[in-house]
C-alpha cells in the first residue's frame, strides 16, 4: 500500500514582515486547503466598519494585539467550516500560549491536531527594511515596496491607478513596537511547539519563491 497522506493542519510562524501570509497563499493554491488569515479578517471588518472592526481597528493601529477571547472566538467559528475538513492553514494566529492552547483543544475536541508549525526566519533589520517600504493600493490592495517592489509611477498602482499608501501599521515606529510585540508574547510559541513535536523552520530568503521552495521541501515530507 502506498503512504497515505496527512491533512495539512499548520501553522506558519513568524515575525510580521517575514511573510507569513505570501507563503500560506502558496501553500493554500498548491495543496486546496484554505488560508486562514486572522489579520485579513480584522482587516475586512475594519473596511466595513463593523462593531468588530471599530474595536479592533484602535488596537492594530497602536500596534498592539487583538485579545485572546476575540480572535479565538474568530478562529473557531472559521474552523468549523467544511472546506477545513481536510487542512487549512493558519496565518497570525495562534500569536502567544494561551491562543496555541485554545487552538489545541479545539481541534482536539474534534480528534484531530496540528502536524505542523513551520517558523519563517528573518532577522529584525530586514524586517524593519520590509515593512516600513511596503504600500498598498486603497483601491485593489495590491501590494508594492519602494525599494524591492515599486510602481512604474510613483504612489500610483499599476493595476488599477488607485492611490498608494502606507498602512498605520507600517509606520517604522509601529514597526519596531510589533516586533517587540512579537519577541515578548509569540516567540515563545517556538519553545511550546518544540515541546509538541511539531516545530519546523526555514530561512525567509530574499527572494520569496526560494523560500516557498523550501516550504513545499518541507511539506512533502510531512504528509
Amino acid at each position: 500500500m502506498g503512504k497515505v497522506e496527512r491533512a495539512l493542519r499548520l501553522v506558519l510562524l513568524g515575525a510580521p514582515g517575514a511573510g507569513k501570509g505570501t507563503q500560506a497563499g502558496s501553500i493554500s493554491r498548491e495543496y486546496q486547503i484554505p488560508h486562514i488569515s486572522t489579520g485579513e479578517i480584522f482587516r475586512d471588518n475594519i473596511k466595513r466598519e463593523t462593531p468588530l472592526g471599530k474595536e479592533v481597528k484602535g488596537i492594530l493601529d497602536s500596534g498592539q494585539l487583538v485579545p485572546d477571547d476575540i480572535t479565538v472566538k474568530i478562529v473557531e467559528s472559521r474552523l468549523e467550516a467544511p472546506d477545513c475538513e481536510h487542512g487549512f492553514v493558519l496565518d497570525g494566529f495562534p500569536r502567544n500560549i494561551n491562543q496555541a492552547e485554545s487552538i489545541d483543544r479545539i481541534l482536539a475536541i474534534e480528534g484531530k491536531e496540528l502536524i505542523a508549525a513551520i517558523d519563517i526566519r528573518v532577522d529584525d533589520g530586514e524586517i524593519i527594511t520590509r515593512l516600513s517600504g511596503r504600500r498598498v493600493c486603497r483601491n485593489c490592495s495590491k501590494n508594492y515596496h519602494v525599494q524591492y517592489a515599486p510602481s512604474k509611477v510613483e504612489d500610483v498602482c499599476d493595476e488599477c491607478g488607485g492611490d498608494l499608501y502606507q498602512r498605520k501599521d507600517d509606520a517604522p515606529d509601529v514597526v519596531k513596537s510589533r516586533l517587540s510585540v512579537y519577541h515578548n508574547q509569540t516567540e515563545p510559541l517556538i519553545g511550546y511547539y518544540k515541546q509538541r513535536g511539531v516545530y519546523l523552520e526555514v530561512t525567509g530568503r530574499e527572494k520569496v519563491s526560494d523560500t516557498t521552495e523550501d516550504m513545499f521541501a518541507i511539506l512533502e515530507k510531512i504528509r
